[in-house]
């Protein structure tokens, strides 16, 4: 999900208080923040819950350095080089995402440290790097979910997927309704779609007259025919 920041928030990333041997009882990953370079990218990951599991952070710093470099190989190769990863029990979300910075519940990442992918998820976000009003909200958070369908790590373990089609839905329902859209799409000739939607996000060139363009029927036209065969073929890892 994106987020604007507030600066309380974005303050706190720099004053974090807990020196980094602060420990709670029993096994906890130190508060404090460390960083970690590798091929080019810097993952920054600043800690202010006691109880995170040591597990839970190797898993999401290997997911980054697994998925963001894919992520922005293909869609956005001048995306930002240096990630921050902020687990804030401040924040009463699940996650959320800006100006580089990725704000993660600790209490989502005990309750289900499986959901490794809403790494997937954010980090694409960071990626996509659409202006403000570029792209309709639908859009922005579809693609975000379609990114973690295609290069999520742990999704079957975290009982993530792609729901299948019902009547009544709309593009607009958003996240992983309109991310299997997208996969039909692809499945149902325009492989690249994604891509081209993606990048005219990024460049204030979207408008609706896109999915003409690109693949000779309006986006209603499209849905259309999505839910009089909505069958996809879908892999998870």
């Amino acid at each position: 999900m994106l987020k604007l920041l507030s600066f309380p928030s974005l303050l706190a990333l720099g004053l974090l208080a807990a020196p980094a041997a602060a420990q709670s009882p029993g096994p906890a990953v130190p508060l404090g923040r460390d960083s970690l370079t590798r091929k080019g990218y810097t993952l920054v990951f600043i800690n202010q819950d006691s109880a995170l599991a040591p597990a839970t952070k190797q898993r999401m710093t290997e997911a980054f350095f697994t998925v963001y470099p894919q992520e922005a190989k293909r869609f956005n190769k001048q995306t930002r080089r240096r990630v921050v990863f902020f687990v804030n029990p401040a924040y009463k979300g699940v996650a959320a995402t800006d100006h580089g910075i990725v704000d993660y519940s600790p209490k989502w990442l005990r309750e289900r440290p499986e959901d490794i992918d809403v790494v997937t998820h954010e980090v694409m976000h960071i990626v996509q790097a659409y202006p403000n009003g570029s792209a309709p909200g639908w859009l922005t958070e579809g693609i975000a979910d379609y990114a973690r369908y295609v290069y999520g790590v742990n999704n079957q373990a975290g009982n993530w997927k792609l729901p299948d089609y019902k009547a009544g839905q709309s593009y607009t329902n958003s996240y992983r309704i309109m991310a299997r859209f997208l996969v039909w799409l692809e499945q149902h000739g325009h492989p690249k779609v994604v891509e081209k939607l993606d990048a005219a996000a990024r460049t204030r060139t979207y408008t609706p007259a896109i999915w003409q363009q690109q693949t000779g029927k309006t986006l209603d036209e499209l849905w259309a025919a999505y839910a009089a065969s909505p069958a996809v073929q879908l892999v998870y890892r």
